[in-house]
């Protein structure tokens, strides 16, 4: 288990806190539209920390090759269709591998551990193409001020975000419940809350600029390297 992180609740829990049996049954979101809309058709995925595939398969149906992504062995074996590889995505080297699109979702980039998080974007620039993108998911400007906070899905689960403790240097230490019918599990994970304009101050560290927020919310964002120049537009 990562320092800092815990999880509890049926089946296997990955370093992180992150329960597989509850990762297999979330329904994907919206992701894999905003996704598609950002990227060319039938682009190869590298998607760091793809967890059971919730957005891996969305992605597939949509003509995308995927390189799935995740340091739980368990989580990898709910994938299906893709490439796996196990690995701690802030040390994976693909020996020059690249890939039209690299993507760093689940709001990893929020790593409390600096150097962690330094690790993550590193990796991302080492693996994109030339003329590529890197897709981040960033939290909400209001993640850790909205507090407590509940939201009922459709199908009949309710998710609780309880607290966000500051436990130091800038970093929380995060509570949430997932409650089903026949189930309950609780995550306890540390996150680093990043403004926008520290967030911005990330990437520039690691060689990468913001190409476009791709919702209105600034969750979803496209960036780029640096040595692609300004004006020059992507490859697509």
């Amino acid at each position: 288990m990562r320092d800092g992180h815990d999880g509890t609740g049926p089946g296997a829990i990955t370093p992180d806190g992150c329960a597989v049996e509850l990762y297999s049954r979330l329904p994907v979101g919206d992701e894999p539209d905003i996704i598609a809309a950002a990227v060319p058709a039938g682009a190869h995925i590298l998607e760091l920390g793809s967890g059971v595939g919730r957005v891996t398969h969305a992605l597939l149906e949509r003509g995308f090759t995927v390189t799935a992504v995740d340091e739980s062995p368990q989580m990898l074996e709910r994938v299906r269709g893709a490439r796996t590889i196990c690995s701690p995505i802030e040390t994976l080297d693909l020996g020059g591998e690249t890939f039209d699109v690299v993507m760093l979702g689940s709001f990893l980039v929020h790593a409390g551990d600096e150097t962690v998080r330094r690790g993550l974007l590193r990796t991302c620039v080492r693996h994109v193409a030339p003329g590529g993108c890197v897709l981040i998911q960033r939290e909400g400007e209001d993640y850790h001020s909205d507090l407590p906070r509940e939201r009922v899905d459709p199908s009949g689960f309710t998710v609780r975000i309880l607290s966000a403790d500051p436990v130091g240097d800038g970093v929380h230490s995060v509570h949430a419940e997932y409650v089903f019918p026949d189930a309950v599990w609780t995550q306890t994970f540390l996150s680093r809350p990043l403004t926008r304009e520290q967030f911005e101050d990330a990437l520039a560290e690691a060689g990468l600029r913001v190409d476009r927020y791709l919702t209105e919310d600034r969750i979803w964002v496209r960036a780029v390297p640096m040595s692609q120049g300004r004006g020059r537009g992507l490859s697509w």
